[in-house]
């Protein structure tokens, strides 16, 4: 029978680099490979067929004798159709689809107890309004899991609570036979601990760890906001099999205040004046977050005008400047007026300039214009 191109088999040029030819055949070896066709012979000849032509070709100085020389220039296993020291790159293949880098060699037990970085926790936590100003040191109460210290986070009886695993003999790993390929996987009796309990232990029930809470003092500098995220190292839950910790998340929530309102970093805040505060101007006092402030309304004061108190809005995180206080100028008209008020406001009309005419027309009136 006589054999396919190799370039034809991977679907490349022959002008192909090596990241091409990487990229096809593992395309080809996640399709067919037999785990993934229990049973399927036609997909194992495709996945032999890929391998093979990988091996040739992603070696220089064999895929220069094939460009020459074709099949009968390299040498090929009469049994499986590759050579002995072929399957470049199969390991990187494998971990896709078994999840572990080497199915040939040793080392895979090594991965699966390494060290494990322990996960973050979150804690949300409400403070008032000023405290979010001013900054404070609160006490936490944290739930999370320690490791047990009868057995130290193994989860068996001190001294003979742990036995080999019956079924991988303490190695971690069973070894299957897949078509042409001895394959590695981890034992499904031990979890590829190598090592099976034979009596729980007493004070953790076999879990390893234990439901602790923990008290932390957290410090809050000023200026925090919503969703301000303060990050206690080493906090969290513990790390497996002599791992790091993980770390505290303080996500903060600051409560609403009656009076102010808080942009970026400026507060906002509305003071009501009468029509002869506005007209005449005024002085008020207004509680501010920093004490008593004079706040001067200047005479002709319109509805919605601003007025600017520097440096006395909220501190910047970790720095010494603050935003500003803004305070908006609302002029209530009076809905209930004396016999005397009326008189009075009827005079002032009398002297006041008429101002009823509208500068410019309003957008209905223009709409009127046009189709008038």
């Amino acid at each position: 029978m006589t054999k396919r191109d190799y370039y034809e088999i991977l679907g490349v040029g022959r002008d192909a680099d090596d990241q091409a030819l990487k990229g096809a055949y593992r395309k080809l070896a996640l399709q067919h490979h037999p785990d993934r066709n229990p049973g399927d012979h036609a997909a194992e000849e495709k996945f032999k067929e890929a391998a093979e032509a990988y091996s040739v070709l992603s070696d220089g100085q064999k895929r220069a004798t094939y460009d020459r020389f074709g099949h009968q220039g390299v040498q090929s296993a009469a049994s499986n159709g590759f050579e002995n020291a072929g399957f470049p790159d199969l390991s990187d293949i494998l971990s896709d689809v078994f999840g572990f880098a080497d199915p040939f060699g040793g080392g895979g037990r090594q991965r699966r107890n390494r060290p494990q970085r322990g996960e973050d926790v979150r804690y949300d936590l409400e403070i008032g309004f000023e405290d979010s100003m001013k900054g404070l040191s609160i006490d936490i109460q944290v739930p999370r899991l320690e490791e047990c210290g009868r057995c130290h986070g193994n989860g068996a009886e001190p001294d003979d609570g742990l036995t080999s695993c019956p079924i991988c003999k303490g190695r971690g790993e069973v070894i299957y036979q897949q078509a042409f390929l001895s394959v590695r996987r981890t034992c499904s009796q031990c979890g590829g601990r190598g090592q099976i309990i034979r009596r729980p232990c007493k004070e953790c029930k076999s879990e390893g760890y234990l439901r602790r809470e923990r008290k932390l003092k957290v410090n809050i500098p000023k200026g925090v906001d919503n969703g301000t995220q303060l990050r206690l190292s080493q906090e969290g839950q513990p790390g497996g099999n002599g791992g790091p910790t993980g770390d505290l998340y303080v996500v903060l929530k600051v409560k609403e205040h009656p009076i102010f309102e808080r942009h970026e970093n400026n507060l906002h805040c509305t003071v009501p004046v009468n029509l002869a505060q506005a007209a005449l101007g005024t002085s008020i006092e207004l509680l501010t977050l920093d004490g008593l402030q004079t706040v001067k309304i200047p005479d002709g004061a319109q509805p919605g005008q601003r007025i600017r108190l520097k440096g006395l809005g909220v501190p910047h995180v970790h720095s010494s400047a603050r935003g500003d206080l803004f305070v908006h100028v609302d002029v209530k008209v009076p809905t209930k007026l004396s016999r005397e008020q009326k008189k009075l406001l009827e005079d002032l009309r009398e002297l006041l300039p008429e101002e009823n005419e509208p500068q410019e027309k309003g957008l209905l009136d223009k709409v009127k214009d046009y189709f008038m």
